[in-house]
């Protein structure tokens, strides 16, 4: 053997450099699901509940930072206050880097609106009980699509007016019947027109009235998946109801472009934490919950309905049962 082809000596401790032949690849799986969504896109479904004049479609056009509320999308219409409690849909394909998302926002115009306002949460829980029952319907076909169109509601924004004093009777009314049904996120709107005490201080009584009348707000503390999710769960807990601001309209500060509302007393940031909690909100339905939401949805409101519709079909059926032909009209039937 050559001088230049003897092994070199090891020095002690060293470990000698071996290929990773253990590799699977398990974790492409996750590049794969990616690419995968990417393709398909998104959907969410959020609606808006509340009486007019607080704010619903500049919230919401503030939150996705396009015009996509119903007021946006007809202008020019002349709004009414309808009679009855309305259910209007509008959806939008919104993109961003690259990802695809079907916006579907749902307004409810007639909410709370009327001098007699009893009971007007009923077409509201009707609405969503009728868009799981559509899918319900495309899930039982025995030719069914491979992508079921989602219509189901993911998020209920529900806006409290900014009295500072406690929730109206219609308020609890109504998140008391719904939050079985659909995720419901409360928020204070308008909230600049309460002083940071008077904030403070109606935040924490509507927490303590929705314990009082076992009202259970999105996130729920029994779907928590771990003590990690408990964690941020309990701070996003302590915050509600948010206290938020709308604006689609910039202003110039300190050099900057902000999204605002201008007063003779100065602008209120709308993503400026200091001076209301809509980054909180922002954050909470697009940037680390909306997969939650709708896993909830889907898992836990959504299976409900469907358990209970499944289980009264299984009732009529067992009920009444299909007609059969007795045995001697059989034998009728063979001889003949």
């Amino acid at each position: 053997m050559s001088e230049a082809t003897k092994p070199q000596p090891q020095a002690k401790g060293e470990k000698t450099p071996i290929s990773d032949t253990s590799y699977v690849g398990i974790d492409a799986i996750l590049e794969q699901m990616r690419r995968k969504a990417m393709k398909q896109g998104f959907e969410f479904n959020v609606m808006v509940v509340g009486q007019s004049g607080l704010g619903k479609s500049t919230l919401m056009n503030t939150l996705f930072k396009s015009k996509v509320s119903r007021k946006s999308v007809q202008p020019n219409v002349e709004e009414r206050i309808p009679k009855t409690v309305e259910i209007k849909s509008v959806s939008h394909d919104v993109e961003e880097k690259g990802v695809r998302m079907k916006l579907t926002v749902i307004d409810t115009p007639g909410f709370g609106d009327q001098i007699n306002n009893e009971n007007c949460w009923q077409p509201i829980m009707k609405f969503i009980n009728d868009q799981y029952e559509s899918y319900l319907q495309e899930e039982i076909n025995i030719n069914r699509k491979k992508r079921i169109p989602d219509s189901r509601v993911h998020c209920c924004i529900y806006f409290i007016p900014p009295t500072g004093h406690c929730l109206r009777p219609l308020d609890v009314e109504f998140m008391r019947h719904l939050s079985k049904v659909v995720n419901i996120v409360p928020v204070i709107a308008k909230a600049d027109t309460l002083t940071l005490e008077e904030r403070d201080s109606f935040k924490k009584t509507i927490r303590e009235e929705l314990r009082a009348n076992g009202i259970d707000v999105y996130p729920q503390k029994e779907f928590d998946e771990d003590a990690e999710d408990r964690m941020i769960n309990d701070k996003i807990r302590e915050m509600t109801p948010f206290a938020v601001v709308g604006s689609d309209q910039e202003y110039q500060v300190n050099g900057k472009r902000i999204l605002g509302r201008k007063t003779k007393w100065g602008t209120i940031e709308v993503e400026n934490i200091a001076h209301c909690e809509f980054a909180y909100l922002r954050d909470l339905l697009i940037r680390t919950h909306m997969q939650n939401i709708k896993d909830i949805t889907c898992s836990i409101h959504y299976e409900t309905y469907r358990v209970r519709r499944l289980n009264e079909s299984n009732i009529l059926f067992t009920s009444n049962p299909p007609d059969h032909p007795a045995a001697g009209e059989m034998s009728c039937c063979r001889v003949q």
